[in-house]
């Protein structure tokens, strides 16, 4: 019987929290920007309107969905495959995109001026950080 409390097995019960707490946050962004698109669209119309990204918001708009959808499911999906076979490659996928979806939303809060609304992020960006490295086979 293998000893529970290694740190083999709290890597790896790390690994399957991290990738669950990945797939909620950036499914349920995604998934509010599909569901409510006008309503998400026009608060960056005007979130964006006096900065030099003013006229990219459609590209914005979409590309951001598409990361944070796609962050989600690879995340959720890892989540069930850390699971079923103890395989970390698809989380830390989720991880990844997670990471670059973050740093397009902290350079647009950064071009926007918003400092506030940058500096939420940086939590979400320290632990998408430590999801890579924790999922990052050693």
């Amino acid at each position: 019987m293998s000893n529970v409390n290694s740190p083999e097995t709290a890597s790896y019960i790390l690994q399957i929290l991290v990738s669950a707490f990945l797939a909620i946050l950036f499914l349920q962004s995604g998934i509010d920007k599909v569901v409510d698109r006008r309503g998400n669209r026009a608060y960056l119309d005007q979130h964006f309107a006096k900065s030099p990204l003013a006229g990219t918001v459609g590209v914005m708009f979409v590309v951001i969905t598409i990361l944070e959808v796609s962050a989600g499911a690879l995340s959720g999906m890892g989540c069930v495959v850390l699971i079923l076979t103890r395989d970390p490659t698809v989380a830390f996928l989720g991880a990844v995109v997670g990471a670059i979806n973050l740093c397009a939303l902290f350079f647009g809060q950064r071009v926007a001026r918003d400092y506030v609304g940058a500096a939420a992020l940086v939590p979400y960006f320290l632990l998408v950080l430590s999801a890579i490295y924790l999922l990052a086979e050693h």
